[in-house]
């Protein structure tokens, strides 16, 4: 469905030799889970209307093969009775393994679970912040990126001992 591969496949240059890639944490999220408030708009469209807020998130963290629409009307149907984080928790578990980020504060389930509308907006700033816009398309994203000649940073996992 999306591949083994990063979300964000290098080529050509390396992702250190872009503009941003040495200013991110490798291997760590850039921002926390209760910093909502970072950006006021995917905060207050997150709280209004989590469905689209992730549906725009899906589609970049699956490079397309989930269209926007598609998963905005899984993630309403399954708010509806109440089970939208079984739905939205795999997203994270995707998005951090692309990004090779740590499981935290807890496991996704958990944080889906009890978290959603924060877990959402912490992923669609992580998406921004390492250089997608969660709320062009993905085809967008990468029509920007060939626009500008840039390649968005991927993490590579070090060692583990």
């Amino acid at each position: 469905m999306y591949g083994d591969g990063p979300v964000f496949k290098a080529e050509g240059a390396s992702f250190r030799d872009q503009p941003y890639g040495t200013e991110l944490p490798q291997g760590l999220w850039t921002t926390g889970l209760c910093d909502c408030h970072q950006d006021g708009h995917i905060c207050v469209q997150t709280a209004i209307m989590p469905c689209i807020s992730f549906a725009q998130n899906t589609e970049i963290v699956n490079r397309g093969t989930i269209p926007c629409m598609n998963a905005g009307l899984i993630h309403l149907a399954l708010g509806f009775v109440g089970c939208c984080w079984l739905y939205a928790f795999p997203n994270r578990s995707r998005l951090r393994e692309h990004f090779a980020l740590p499981e935290e504060p807890c496991g996704d389930f958990w944080v889906h679970l009890f978290c959603t509308p924060c877990a959402i907006c912490q992923e669609s700033r992580e998406l921004k912040n390492r250089g997608a816009d969660p709320s062009i398309s993905w085809l967008s994203n990468v029509e920007k990126w060939s626009r500008e000649k840039v390649t968005p940073p991927i993490v590579v996992p070090g060692m583990i001992r």
